[in-house]
């Protein structure tokens, strides 16, 4: 997860006082300006010249309590960019892979066939998550749950040998069915996904991008295909709407390896009642500025201290 892409507002309502609060602000000002009767009568430059620069001054001390209430306002809408992490520090968030078994995964153009490069991988990826919860999800133009997240990878991985473009009710490629089965699997603990594939037909690009404006689960993809190719190329415009990231197959295990790190640094989540994932509160952070400007705004000013109390 980045920040750009994961920051919002907990409690987005609150933001609707911000006006209510600049109105407010700005009519108190007007009914203290202790010009505001000359203001009426005097010329806006003449006045200005007969008065002394301490209004200036005093015009940016006003802008002490609008600045602390903005920031209060900010802060109980609760920013925040984050899910609020699980108190078990060791227990790591599942991997939910998402396997493509469409016909175009038969063809041979990788030896022996894309489809058996892409099962390979999965076995690969889970021995580079030993005991580690994994789960499985075969798509085509519709999706399958084969596995919940499981800490029995090897199974993962003999589930995977046998999933073809053959045992497919539905042909077609449909990824944005599987990324929906996905959140529903990981909606009470988080997690990351991986998608193996070897392209994403164009006609699902529009569907990727509004899953990523509805969930914020981080999505990456093994390319199964050769650089520099239109398959390829369709894989980046698919990360690139999912706003995630895009690992081109090796021939070696370093792509596995590199998705394994991304997922483990995704930290588990926890679920609030209706099943959603909890945010973790930001907005105390701003609780320092706050209290600054709130002492600022109660300092006097040389002309308020010999002035003294009204007799």
């Amino acid at each position: 997860m980045s920040f750009l892409q994961d920051f919002h507002f907990i409690r987005p309502a609150w933001l609707l006082l911000i006006p209510v609060a600049l109105g407010i602000w700005w009519t108190r000002r007007s009914i203290d300006d202790p010009l505001r009767a000359w203001r009426k009568v005097v010329d806006p430059e003449l006045l200005t010249a007969m008065t002394l620069g301490a209004d200036a001054r005093s015009k940016w001390r006003g802008l002490g309590p609008l600045v602390a209430i903005l920031i209060g306002i900010v802060a109980v809408a609760g920013p925040t960019w984050r899910p609020e992490p699980s108190p078990f520090a060791d227990d790591p968030a599942p991997a939910m892979v998402l396997l493509k078994a469409d016909k175009t995964m038969d063809l041979s153009d990788l030896s022996p066939s894309r489809m058996e490069r892409a099962r390979l991988k999965v076995t690969d990826f889970a021995k580079a998550r030993p005991g580690e919860p994994m789960g499985l999800i075969a798509y085509s133009g519709s999706a399958h749950l084969v596995l919940p997240p499981t800490r029995d990878t090897g199974a993962v991985a003999e589930m995977a040998s046998h999933i073809n473009p053959e045992i497919m009710p539905k042909e077609g490629d449909d990824p944005s069915k599987a990324l929906d089965l996905a959140v529903n699997t990981l909606a009470k603990t988080g997690g990351g996904v991986i998608v193996i594939a070897d392209t994403v037909d164009s006609s699902a690009m529009t569907a990727l991008k509004d899953f990523r404006s509805k969930h914020r689960l981080p999505v990456h993809i093994l390319g199964i295909a050769r650089p520099d190719t239109p398959e390829m190329d369709a894989l980046k415009e698919a990360s690139r709407a999912l706003g995630g990231s895009l690992v081109p197959m090796t021939a070696d295990t370093s792509d596995v390896e590199s998705l394994a790190r991304k997922v483990a640094g995704v930290p588990r989540m926890v679920a609030a009642k209706d099943g959603k994932v909890r945010w973790a509160e930001a907005g105390w952070n701003l609780t320092p500025v706050l209290a600054l400007l709130v002492l600022v705004s109660f300092r006097k000013t040389r002309s308020e201290i010999q002035e003294g109390p009204a007799s």
